[in-house]
C-alpha cells in the first residue's frame, strides 16, 4: 500500500510536469493557437495540481486492477500495454472527437497525439517497473 501511494503521488507530480512541458513549450502555444478563442484566460493553479495527483492515484489504481490482465510476462511489458491502452481512451479517442467536432489543423492533433504518446509511455513504464497487485 505503502508503494502504491508513493508511486501515485510521483506519477501525479510526472503528469504535472510533463503536461506543463507538453502545453507550455513554444511549438505547443503555435499549434494550440487554434484554441485561442475558447482558452481560459487564467487557471487555478492549485486545481490542476489536484487533478494531476488524482489521475496519478487513478491510473495506478487501474493498473494494479488490471495487471494480471495486460499482455506482457514482465512489469515493464505490462506497464507499456497499459501505455497504449491508457493513450487510446485519453489521447487517441480525445483527438478523434476533436477532429469531429471542430476545425483543427492536422499538424495539432499529430502533436496531441505523439505528446500524449510519449506521457503515457513514460507512466506506464514507471507502473511496470514498480507496482505489482498484492499477492
Amino acid at each position: 500500500m505503502i508503494r502504491y501511494i508513493i508511486i501515485s503521488v510521483v506519477s501525479g507530480i510526472l503528469f504535472l510536469l510533463l503536461d506543463m512541458a507538453i502545453n507550455a513549450n513554444p511549438l505547443a502555444k503555435k499549434y494550440y493557437e487554434v484554441y485561442k478563442p475558447i482558452v481560459k484566460t487564467a487557471i487555478n493553479p492549485l486545481a490542476g495540481v489536484l487533478i494531476d495527483l488524482a489521475y496519478g492515484f487513478i491510473l495506478a489504481g487501474v493498473f494494479i486492477l488490471l495487471y494480471n490482465s495486460l499482455p506482457g510476462a514482465t512489469g515493464l511489458l505490462k506497464g507499456l500495454s497499459y501505455a497504449g491502452l491508457a493513450w487510446f481512451f485519453r489521447v487517441f479517442m480525445r483527438a478523434a472527437s476533436d477532429w469531429m467536432m471542430f476545425t483543427i489543423p492536422v499538424r495539432t492533433l499529430i502533436y496531441s497525439l505523439v505528446t500524449g504518446l510519449g506521457e503515457m509511455l513514460i507512466l506506464g513504464i514507471l507502473f511496470g517497473l514498480a507496482l505489482k497487485p498484492p499477492l
